[in-house]
């Protein structure tokens, strides 16, 4: 059988316009409400909630994105997972944490695929302690959310281990107008999971929490 989820899943981005209500969008859906996560230089803040599998932790989660209210971020302005465009929340990508964030990148661009360059990127927790990692991002990477971006914390730890709420990850479904040419990206990235034909672009997370199993797109 497929791979439910990519085995180099680090964590799926859930963005919109507004990050209260994305937060209590989660919340209505799951029964799980997203701690607070930190603030971004690029406009942006979130909450996360970590993943179990099995009922075990694992180095994966759930991040809730939208523009940061306490410095009064307005959605137009913020270009992050596309949230200048979004009208409500919802799944805007997925990152993976490959072995070697350099020798991935340059594997896939050799490939044809357009991750972008690896850059620095860092947030604030709202205890003030600094998280740097490093990401592929920038204007020419991929524009296909399907495609998920690369991230290597270094020596920060990994969000999804850290004291927060969780739900059980269930799956990471992937639906594609192209899926062929998605898993040859996917090949090359070397992510695990095979996608699904469909009409549009559509990134399925199948979580569990104390309400039972639920979608979120």
């Amino acid at each position: 059988m497929p791979a439910p989820f990519p085995s180099t899943l680090d964590h799926v981005v859930l963005a919109g316009p507004d990050l209260a209500e994305a937060v209590a969008h989660v919340e209505a859906l799951t029964g799980v409400r997203a701690a607070p996560g930190g603030a971004h230089p690029t406009g942006t803040a979130n909450h996360l909630v970590a993943f179990t599998v099995h009922g075990e932790r694992v180095p994966h989660y759930l991040e809730v994105i939208g523009p940061n209210p306490e410095t009064g971020a307005r959605a137009e302005d913020v270009e992050t997972f596309g949230i200048s465009g979004r009208t409500a929340p919802g799944v805007a990508t997925f990152a993976v944490h490959p072995d070697d964030i350099d020798a991935t990148a340059s594997a896939a661009e050799a490939a044809g695929v357009r991750v972008g360059p690896v850059s620095p990127l860092s947030r604030r927790t709202p205890d003030g302690t600094l998280l740097e990692w490093r990401l592929t991002r920038g204007e020419g990477r991929d524009s296909d959310p399907a495609v998920p971006f690369l991230i290597d914390w270094g020596s920060t730890p990994q969000p999804g281990l850290s004291d927060l709420p969780t739900l059980e990850l269930l799956e990471l479904r992937v639906e594609h107008p192209d899926a062929e040419a998605l898993a040859e990206k996917y090949r090359a990235l070397g992510v695990d999971i095979v996608p699904e034909p469909g009409d549009a672009v559509a990134l399925v997370l199948v979580v569990q929490g104390p309400d039972g199993p639920v979608e979120l797109r």
